[in-house]
């Protein structure tokens, strides 16, 4: 079975588990009290798991309907595998934002699996071109998608990325995500260039109920984060989340900025920040990915987050950043709600993206 049959089933058996376990009669007995609350957990941990599969089918509406459609309309044109229905095919990933080196990597691959397996029939290829999508991200390595949380808190989250990309909302949601899980949260901001950034991110930190340290238009970023830090160590939270300046256009400045920042953070707390995440927003297309470029010509950066994914046709983009600048994505955004950003999952993705072709 190939690697896309098996994740629809996943996906499939899923769902169906959920719904029969929603209709299983209560069991009462005092001696099976412990396996209730086991099957509890794992109730609601497949709830979670489907409603994230839900969401990711929503959020990546448009690109599927753009790309897939295409797809199948390139299936149905070929009856038999040949160098124009080739030439199609790397058109319509490329339009999809893939990206031109992702895209003739994966035409090489394509090609060599159609002579090795002596493919003829274009119909059995879709599950062929998912898994060499699939195949492409991962590229034999272990991807990590979640916060490097710290052995001793608090957790120190950089947040970089340019003005407009949907940074602050980020934090807020993310934020919001790990208030649910019980940890004590502290926005910090490191953002005193832009006008209105320390009062955007203050009243976030009043909506989730977060601790907040902030300075006037202006101060010193490094000095505001100092300031964050040691009271985060006072107060005893559990995760600080940092907002800072986006002004790319002058990048010797910027770095100079970070280094400065990370010289600070490193000082108040050995071995922060332990993630620095870099925001990117999806339907600027290539430009996303000369961002990601730059930043990590600036500094450490450990992961991606893809916002506004939702807003896109071009869903491919994942790909593209992954094979380009070789940095996981930890989390996309696929709507406006808070449940909206999740942890980037790259199953849930290609099942979003290619369920259509079930």
């Amino acid at each position: 079975m190939r690697l896309f049959s098996k994740i629809k089933n996943m996906f499939k058996q899923e769902a169906k588990t959920d719904v029969k376990k929603e209709e299983k009669i209560e069991i009462s007995t005092e001696n099976e009290e412990v396996e209730q609350k086991i099957e509890a957990k794992e109730d609601n941990e497949t709830k979670k798991n489907v409603e994230s599969v839900k969401v990711y089918e929503k959020g990546l509406t448009k690109s599927r309907e753009n790309f897939v459609s295409k797809l199948i309309n390139l299936t149905n044109k070929y009856h038999k595998i040949t160098e124009d229905y080739f030439e199609e095919l790397e058109e319509i990933l490329i339009m999809a934002d893939i990206g031109v080196n992702t895209v003739m990597d994966f035409m090489d691959r394509l090609r060599k699996r159609v002579k090795q397996e002596h493919i003829e029939d274009v119909a059995s290829l879709n599950e062929i071109i998912v898994d060499e999508l699939f195949i492409i991200y991962v590229n034999d390595e272990v991807i990590v998608n979640k916060i490097n949380f710290a052995k001793e808190k608090p957790t120190v989250v950089l947040f970089v990325g340019v003005n407009g990309v949907g940074k602050t909302t980020t934090i807020a949601k993310l934020a919001e995500k790990l208030k649910q899980e019980g940890k004590k949260v502290m926005l910090v901001a490191g953002d005193t260039f832009r006008a209105g950034a320390t009062k955007q991110l203050e009243e976030w930190a009043n909506r989730v109920d977060a601790s907040f340290v902030g300075a006037h238009e202006g101060a010193d970023p490094a000095s505001v984060i100092y300031d964050g830090l040691t009271r985060a160590k006072e107060e005893n939270i559990d995760v600080v989340l940092i907002d800072t300046a986006g002004r790319l256009q002058n990048k010797t400045n910027l770095m100079n900025e970070l280094e400065k920042i990370n010289r600070v953070i490193g000082k108040v707390i050995e071995g922060a920040p332990h993630e620095t995440l870099l925001v990117i927003d999806a339907t600027t297309g290539q430009n996303g990915i000369s961002q990601a470029k730059s930043f990590k010509e600036i500094t450490n950066i450990t992961g991606i987050v893809l916002t506004k994914l939702d807003g896109t046709a071009k869903g491919g983009i994942v790909l593209a950043i992954k094979e380009n600048v070789g940095i996981p994505v930890k989390y996309i955004g696929l709507g406006e709600t808070k449940d909206d950003l999740q942890v980037f999952d790259i199953e849930k993705y290609i099942y979003g993206l290619f369920k259509d072709m079930m």
